[in-house]
């Protein structure tokens, strides 16, 4: 039976209610990078920020510091339990059995979270860092984002009536629920539009994140690829879907000794993935220091990998210079993949589906724009604080060396002014364009 979520919003009344209650609610490709990380890099020190994009959002005078470190401080109590790790250790993920090591096993029946550092700044935002081994930090990556992103939407809803609450997730539901029409009537132009559900960093909360999953598995059946979230997927009996994320890249050019070896750093990133990873989860994730540099000094053995998972270009033009670049590797771009996941909303997903049939495979990572597109629901008119804001929590330094990012969209670079400068010489700024950055 599905959940009356209204009637739990209204009714908790403990003193805590825990956002993040398993550390299996996280995204899989934590999992797979850490294992990464412990073997290639097991001493190196990394330091991670929650980052607010939208300024404009206040999140300290939204979120109340006593129910912040209360979240923080609870999930810092989890450990992961016995028949997760049972599922993690004898479940089938992008068909290999046994993916994880028993020593990473063992590691993750020790794990905690680490500590955590929480100061408010003077322009109303909250500085959150995570400070320790890379392995650790890491893992506070999307249970901080999921905890302030609920509590957020919390502030947004405290005070509004029962009946309001259920006016809002109805309105919120049927919202989805026109979205995934839309997909089964574009599936009749082009055939199937496979969907795998990328929610859960800027979620409203995990009970309506649940939902969603839920209402993507009845709606599109096959088409539904699975989910990133690691407890919806073994609870629902889903694939979960992953593979990586820009920290690695950030981290290995962070400790690069040259601007040689900083040049190298994407590729050798690759060339780690590949001895530890195989099949399905050789997608590469090319936009670190920009997606046309990264083609253009691409060894030729990276264009034989599975897929390309452009994150921070328009779609279609991404995904247009990614099949040029097979093609002059002498790849047939029909046998690869192309995995959308940027922002996607189900006009960009509309867009891109249709311009891509054809002319390669593809999948669509859906993300924000799914589980906490609330615009317009609240039944006073529109609430700010229930609309989606750009928070990340990034890389921010290694070994004591600052992290960088340059991405395609220059709105997305993080990392101190002189050393943008020196990356953006090194990488140059070739295929970059400026545009607003949403989510």
């Amino acid at each position: 039976m599905t959940l009356d979520i209204a009637t739990r919003v209204y009714d908790h009344g403990f003193r805590i209610d825990p956002i993040v209650r398993t550390l299996l609610d996280t995204d899989f490709y934590k999992f797979l990078m850490v294992q990464l990380i412990r073997q290639v890099a097991p001493s190196t020190r990394a330091t991670f920020g929650l980052i607010n994009r939208t300024r404009s959002v206040r999140l300290a005078e939204v979120i109340d510091e006593r129910e912040l470190r209360d979240q923080l401080d609870h999930a810092r109590t989890i450990r992961f339990q016995k028949n997760e790790l049972i599922w993690l250790a004898g479940n089938t993920f992008y068909g290999v059995r046994q993916i994880f090591s028993a020593d990473f096993l063992d590691w993750l029946e020790r794990f905690r979270l680490p500590d955590y550092r929480l100061e408010r700044t003077a322009d109303g935002q909250w500085e959150l860092t995570f400070e320790g081994l890379w392995a650790e930090t890491s893992m506070w990556e999307i249970p901080a984002l999921a905890i302030v992103n609920e509590l957020r939407a919390r502030a947004a809803m405290k005070g509004m009536s029962r009946f309001e609450l259920d006016v809002l997730y109805a309105r919120a539901k049927a919202k989805v629920w026109a979205k995934i029409e839309r997909i089964r009537a574009l599936e009749a132009e082009v055939g199937t539009v496979p969907i795998a559900e990328f929610g859960t960093r800027r979620r409203h909360g995990f009970l309506w994140q649940r939902w969603c999953v839920e209402a993507l598995k009845e709606g599109l059946g096959a088409s539904f690829l699975g989910t990133s979230n690691v407890k919806l997927a073994m609870d629902s009996a889903l694939e979960a879907i992953g593979t990586n994320a820009h920290e690695l890249p950030m981290v290995y050019a962070a400790l690069a000794k040259s601007d040689d070896e900083l040049r190298a750093a994407p590729y050798r990133v690759l060339e780690d993935w590949a001895r530890l990873y195989h099949g399905n989860l050789l997608v590469i994730l090319p936009d670190t220091f920009g997606t046309t540099a990264f083609l253009r000094d691409a060894p030729d053995w990276a264009a034989q990998w599975k897929g390309v998972r452009p994150d921070s270009k328009e779609p279609i033009a991404a995904a247009d210079e990614i099949i040029a670049w097979w093609k002059a590797r002498g790849h047939d771009p029909r046998d690869k993949l192309i995995v959308l996941s940027d922002g996607m909303d189900i006009d960009s997903i509309e867009a891109s589906a249709r311009h891509l049939d054809g002319k390669c495979r593809f999948s669509f990572g859906w993300g924000t724009h799914l589980t906490n597109d609330f615009a317009g629901c609240a039944p006073a008119g529109s609430h700010p604080n229930l609309e989606a804001i750009s928070l990340v929590c990034k890389v921010v330094a290694a070994d004591g060396r600052p992290a960088v990012k340059l991405s395609d969209n220059p709105e997305k670079a993080m990392g101190p002014a002189d050393e943008v400068a020196r990356y953006t010489r090194v990488f140059g700024t070739q295929g970059f364009a400026r545009m607003p950055v949403e989510v």
